[in-house]
């Protein structure tokens, strides 16, 4: 299995995964013209991807699923009230490939599965994914709102994880967010902080072969920052990689 992060961040999100001879993205808040260049970097031609899992309605995650299914022919899976809400709030175009999921439910495509998490995260029906083939569990936790009930028993599942690390408490406290902003970004539904992270990573991650943090905000944080929480933290338990909020990251295989 390897997965590629061709963006993470408030500026737009979407990852590539590969294993069993099935390719997935998830997310589209990404160009198209991006997406495309990004995965040819990496040898991958995008037009070979199998499904969009879009995990919810925010448009830095859903923005151009329409673009990738028009251009690409991708099909698109997507809650359908996330799709409802987007929808309503922005330009998504005709989508002739619309496959509607629940989070919670599986998703099957061949060899690979797709377990879909409901989060606490503000959007209409958030949803978090462990990708599962070969008996292998990679997690792909982000946008989740607080560490919520069941969180860190999926965490010691998984054996590798792109986990959100969205906020220094200290540089948001200091920051020039608006305070009902960042009330939003700390509260229950909003982003888990590098310490929020680092301890679940601490706790649960007892089979983890490396983690990736994603998702940093880029007013709220920095990559050397969080990267100093989560290594304190987990003491060189295992690899730690940070995903680009601006660029394409490396190849991670598990």
């Amino acid at each position: 299995m390897i997965a590629i992060p061709l963006q993470s961040g408030s500026a737009g999100n979407s990852i590539y995964v590969e294993a069993g001879g099935v390719r997935l993205l998830f997310d589209a808040g990404i160009s198209g013209v991006q997406a495309e260049k990004r995965l040819k970097m990496h040898g991958r031609d995008i037009r070979a991807v199998d499904a969009l899992i879009v995990s919810h309605d925010h448009s830095d995650h859903i923005s151009n699923c329409g673009v990738f299914h028009r251009k690409f022919q991708i099909p698109v899976h997507v809650g359908e009230r996330t799709f409802e809400a987007a929808a309503g709030s922005m330009r998504l175009g005709e989508i002739g490939e619309l496959i509607h999921y629940r989070p919670g439910e599986t998703l099957d495509f061949g060899g690979v599965r797709v377990e879909t998490l409901p989060t606490a995260h503000d959007g209409v029906e958030g949803s978090a994914f462990v990708v599962v083939a070969d008996q292998q569990r990679l997690g792909i936790l982000t946008d989740l709102g607080h560490a919520f009930e069941g969180l860190g028993h999926t965490i010691s599942s998984l054996d590798a994880v792109l986990i959100e690390s969205n906020y220094d408490p200290r540089m948001l406290d200091e920051g020039p967010y608006p305070e009902f902003v960042k009330a939003r970004i700390r509260g229950d539904r909003g982003h888990l902080s590098n310490h929020e992270a680092a301890q679940l990573l601490r706790d649960h991650g007892v089979n983890l072969r490396w983690a990736c943090l994603a998702h940093m905000s880029e007013n709220n944080n920095h990559p050397g920052v969080a990267m100093r929480c989560h290594m304190d933290a987990i003491e060189g338990r295992f690899p730690l990689y940070t995903a680009s909020r601006r660029e394409c990251s490396g190849i991670f295989t598990l």
